[in-house]
């Protein structure tokens, strides 16, 4: 989240994290700019109006860069001049600002599903049944009573099926930066998993 309205970027963390995502938040141009250049996300959600650079040169930069993270612009600007601007630029879809967080939420959504390659918020596998919108895991038609970091790593794992994970880069997209991932440390994310990796089978 790069937005410098401290605010408005606290409310949409807040509502961001309440729904089980994990979320840095910047809010100069310059310093999200380099933080991008070193650190991987899953979306950026961005403002154009920021001390430092703009939106636009963040997003430009990042391009530039082959970097192909889902970018979505939240802005104030509104004139159709600008929506142009913004999505020639790079970006993968534009709001304008006021805006329903329902709304938002279900962009991201849809970002999320483009950048794993599949096209519904549900997923299935057997007897498992992911409804990635309600936050709703089904096993053999029974609800299973999952934790906001649970829904979490279940999420990560789906976007990263075929993969092998290390702990770091499930740490990565699990805590934020001013968390302490401790539980990484301890090896008991994944019972069997063996100590460096973490994979999931369907």
């Amino acid at each position: 989240m790069i937005e410098d309205n401290e605010e408005l970027a606290g409310t949409i963390v807040d509502r961001l994290r309440a729904e089980g995502h994990s979320v840095d938040r910047e809010s100069d141009g310059n310093e999200a700019n380099e933080l991008l250049r070193h650190s991987l996300f899953d979306i950026i959600v961005l403002d154009v109006n920021l001390p430092g650079k703009s939106g636009y040169e963040i997003l430009r930069s990042l391009r530039a860069r082959g970097d192909a993270t889902p970018v979505l612009i939240l802005t104030a600007r509104s004139q159709i001049d600008d929506r142009v601007v913004g999505l020639d630029a790079g970006a993968d879809d534009y709001m304008v600002k006021p805006f329903d967080f329902r709304e938002l939420l279900a962009r991201c959504r849809v970002l999320a599903r483009r950048r794993s390659g599949t096209a519904s918020n549900t997923f299935v596998a057997g007897a498992l049944t992911f409804d990635r919108a309600a936050k709703r895991a089904v096993v053999a038609g029974k609800d299973v009573d999952l934790r906001a970091r649970e829904v979490q790593m279940l999420e990560i794992l789906l976007d990263n099926l075929g993969r092998m994970l290390t702990k770091e880069e499930v740490a990565d997209k699990l805590y934020r930066f001013d968390e302490s991932p401790s539980i990484m440390r301890s090896n008991r994310l994944s019972p069997g998993c063996g100590a460096n990796y973490m994979k999931l089978r369907l």
